[in-house]
């Protein structure tokens, strides 16, 4: 297999194998990037590997570059890392490490560390194909060294450890998520012994930090098709143990010959479909729990079968615990998610009935900016085998889709602001009660969204002075 590396790349590289020589220190490019230059994939940054100190050697290879890029550096973990700008205009980060062998306690992932050679370094990677290293020494210069036949690996598209599997992963359980992530970004197979030690030792997850957890959860999330992810999350027994909630999900019952889809697969169809057509990470969020609120509203009905009624609103109040317990971010990422979950049926619940305007003013107000957005959860969430019937939603949401536009150019509702606000309610009746305020507010907006009266000053004001009359106020 070819070594695709660029001549900005190599040119990198020979300072870098310039500054080890000056040094007298064995030095390899390794891990990530020999892996994706042989896979002919783009890289933003390399791993440096020397026989040495690692801080020293960073600060050699900074002096060679114009202007100096600044160095960043930990002595305890004897890791430095410079960021310089690549021929795109593009940060590219260069991290170094003495090379080292590590050992392990059960309750911790964090290794004891000692110094080593190239084998002990390669021995500790996580898988056979970050385990390649290229020779940056003048001996033997772009030398491939593959210890483990990582490179037969990626020309398989197998992911195996270098070690034994349950050895690895006990050590650092986060390499089973990074199993999981790699195999959902590469589109590679586990090998089945490497599956069966990440089963066996599940378990382990628990002492890996939820931010690490998520992390990874995040970068399966942003691969063309995560449903790989999640569905090799959910057969190594993992899921369950950091998301029981997705896992509750799964499976297909009927009664009576009466019955329902398994929620959890057509929650991943989902999932990939709003892939195809965004790359905003909490859309695909949103994608991915639009139905979570179906296990605890799931009931069966005689002669009807399974009812999930409500679920919509079940699954938006379960959101923010759900983004607590995976440390995911609390503030508006949350709660665009939060309100996509809780509208996700009311476009699909318009194609269903007669499309009124005062339905579609409703629909634009409660949405508001992230209309958008939640039209396309809801093409995404048309997942029927049937395709007549797919065809005559995918019809019928066309038209709602035609409606909101006319209704939106009419009344303007998606960025709605109340044409009286309350300052003008109290200076009007000279009142300060915010209640009654509040009711007269809601009045013309109910109005104006019911096509009552006309979005406007004049018709919102005088809608005002009847409902203050009605509620026994006075215009001053």
């Amino acid at each position: 297999m070819d070594i695709n590396i660029s001549s900005w790349e190599s040119f990198v590289l020979k300072k870098i194998a310039a500054s080890a020589n000056d040094l007298q220190v064995e030095c390899y490019a390794i891990g990530g990037f020999v892996r994706d230059k042989i896979l002919d994939r783009n890289t933003k940054d390399l791993d440096i590997v020397c026989l040495g100190d690692g801080i020293e050697l960073a600060h050699h290879v900074a002096q060679k570059f114009n202007p100096i890029p600044s160095v960043s550096f930990f002595k305890n973990f004897g890791t430095a890392q410079i960021k310089i700008i690549d021929k795109e205009g593009k940060p590219f980060e260069i991290e170094f490490v003495g090379a080292r062998k590590e050992s392990y306690v059960a309750t911790s992932r964090k290794p004891s560390i000692e110094l080593g050679n190239l084998q002990d370094d390669q021995n500790r990677r996580d898988f056979t194909i970050n385990a390649l290293a290229i020779s940056l020494n003048s001996t033997n210069y772009g030398k491939l060294i593959d210890p483990f036949n990582g490179q037969l690996d990626l020309s398989k598209g197998v992911l195996k450890t270098p070690l034994d599997p349950n050895i690895t992963f006990s050590d650092d359980p986060l390499r089973m998520l990074r199993a999981i992530r790699f195999a959902t970004q590469l589109h590679f197979t586990i090998a089945l012994d490497t599956f069966t030690a990440i089963k066996e030792n599940a378990q382990r997850i628990t002492i890996v930090s939820k931010e690490r957890i998520t992390d990874e959860l995040n970068k399966i999330m942003m691969t063309p098709k995560p449903s790989i992810g999640w569905d090799l999350l959910s057969n190594s027994g993992i899921l369950d143990i950091i998301f029981p909630q997705m896992m509750a999900l799964h499976g297909a019952e009927f009664v009576d010959g009466l019955g329902h889809k398994d929620n959890f697969y057509h929650t991943l169809q989902v999932l990939d479909n709003i892939c195809d057509t965004t790359q905003n990470l909490w859309l695909r969020w949103a994608a991915l729990l639009h139905d979570i609120g179906k296990p605890p509203t799931k009931r069966f009905e005689e002669g009807h079968g399974f009812t999930f009624h409500g679920h919509e609103v079940v699954g938006a109040k379960m959101v923010p615990k759900i983004f607590n317990q995976l440390k995911l971010p609390l503030g508006d990422q949350m709660k665009f998610v939060q309100k996509l979950v809780l509208l996700h049926l009311r476009p699909i619940s318009l194609t269903k009935e007669n499309i009124t305007d005062s339905a579609i003013r409703r629909l634009l107000f409660d949405a508001g900016n992230d209309i958008d957005e939640l039209m396309l959860l809801c093409n995404a969430d048309i997942t029927s085998k049937n395709k007549f019937k797919v065809q005559r939603y995918l019809q019928n949401f066309a038209l709602v889709k035609q409606k909101m536009i006319t209704v939106e150019e009419k009344d303007k509702i998606r960025n709605w602001q109340p044409p009286i606000n309350g300052n003008i309610i109290m200076e009007t009746f000279g009142i300060g009660q915010v209640a009654l305020v509040g009711l007269i507010k809601d009045a013309i907006r109910d109005a104006i969204l019911d096509g009552e009266i006309e979005n406007n000053y004049e018709a919102a004001f005088n809608l005002m002075v009847k409902k203050g009359v009605e509620l026994g106020l006075a215009v001053k």
